[in-house]
């Protein structure tokens, strides 16, 4: 997976001038050839629901769900909701300009970070007030505990009073200048902010800042800037106490979040997310060259791996039933095995592209495309 530079700016003018790296598509000429996809099995099928079109200008870069409400922002500035089980438009609501990352939303109250790097925050599907941030920020906001949280590139972490903007407290950790364009973590654990700060998972006490403990998922081991840059990357998978999280292109790591302990941390390299729950004991995740893989969630030795989904463009995966659902960026929603990889049939939605990854509501796996929003269920 290729690493080219982005662009050099000053985010803040005691920070000089970090470097940001954009992530690109391990993909185009030159490339491996992807693998040849087998018949469709057609053991497990998916079945549409209802679909949503949204204007073609408000791609959705990212959704958040809240009970049975998937809350989506676009790259032209449009907030929108839906009810996942019936796919009914709740509101949709403008930020004021384009969105730069988002969105984060507790059902009621919704942030997304807009790309002249404010804070746009709409109660009930309406703009309340914005902010200004002081650097640019990849990873969607959390709103928890009637507080906003903004993870933002130049490692700082911010909490502000929903209902009022008021910015409550910052917390900085100045290191590397390397940080990659591409979300982190950013999730709450009964009382504590689990984030990164770099590639270490740290918990912060919400109500100040205060770090309560850190676990480092990958340590620098390189000699020049790029190769010492390693920031913690996607979706971390979270049941119960246990978080686990990925390094980009290094490590994946768990950690005890109620101690901040690590408690294993193995090589793997990727970029997406993770996805896990409490009923397989596993975290499953796809690897950059297009391996599924399956880790045990209690000591992170290799469940299985699969390499039926080579050189392909795969997102972060999620667990829908019995299966694990995987978007390959090129349109196409692979379906495969908790138990051993193996591929279970797939489907398409539309034929446009898959940018974000899907997110479960309830029984609805919700899908974006570039032209429409589905729910799909598990046929019966």
């Amino acid at each position: 997976m290729k690493l080219p530079l982005l662009a050099t700016s000053l985010l803040r003018a005691a920070w000089a001038a970090p470097l940001f790296m954009l992530l690109a598509a391990c993909s185009g000429t030159g490339g491996p050839r992807p693998a040849e996809l087998p018949p469709d099995p057609a053991l497990l099928r998916l079945q549409q629901s209802w679909v949503a079109h949204p204007p073609a200008t408000a791609f959705p870069l990212h959704a958040t769900v809240s009970d049975h409400q998937v809350t989506l922002a676009g790259a032209d500035g449009l907030v929108m909701a839906i009810d996942a089980r019936s796919g009914r438009e709740l509101w949709r609501a403008q930020a004021g300009a384009p969105v730069e990352v988002g969105a984060g939303s507790d059902g009621s109250v919704t942030a997304v970070v807009t790309k002249d790097n404010q804070l746009a925050v709409l109660h009930d599907g309406k703009l309340a007030w914005t902010g200004r941030l002081d650097a640019r920020a990849f990873t969607p906001p959390l709103v928890a505990g009637r507080r906003v949280f903004v993870h933002t590139a130049d490692r700082t972490i911010s909490a502000w009073d929903a209902q009022t903007g008021q910015r409550l407290w910052s917390r900085s950790r100045v290191g590397d200048r390397l940080v990659l364009n591409h979300p982190g973590v950013l999730i709450a654990v009964r009382d504590t902010v689990v984030t990164n700060l770099g590639a270490r998972l740290v918990g912060l006490a919400p109500g100040d800042g205060t770090l309560r403990w850190e676990a480092p998922i990958a340590t620098s081991r390189g000699v020049t800037e790029v190769e010492n840059m390693i920031d913690l990357t996607g979706s971390a998978s979270r049941v119960g106490d246990s978080v686990c999280a990925r390094a980009y292109a290094a490590t994946i790591g768990c950690v005890q979040a109620a101690r901040g302990q690590l408690i294993w941390r193995k090589t793997a390299r990727g970029a997406e997310g993770l996805a896990g729950d409490a009923d397989a004991d596993a975290v499953y995740g796809s690897e950059s060259d297009g391996a599924l893989v399956a880790w045990r969630r209690a000591d992170g030795e290799p469940a299985w791996r699969s390499g039926q989904l080579m050189h392909r463009q795969l997102l972060a995966p999620v667990i829908s039933g019995e299966a694990l659902v995987v978007a390959e960026r090129s349109g196409t929603l692979h379906l495969a095995s908790r138990r051993d990889g193996s591929l279970l049939g797939r489907t398409t939605p539309d034929g446009t592209t898959i940018e974000t990854a899907p997110v479960l509501a309830g029984n609805t796996l919700v899908v974006a495309t570039r032209k429409g929003v589905y729910g799909y269920r598990a046929a019966e």
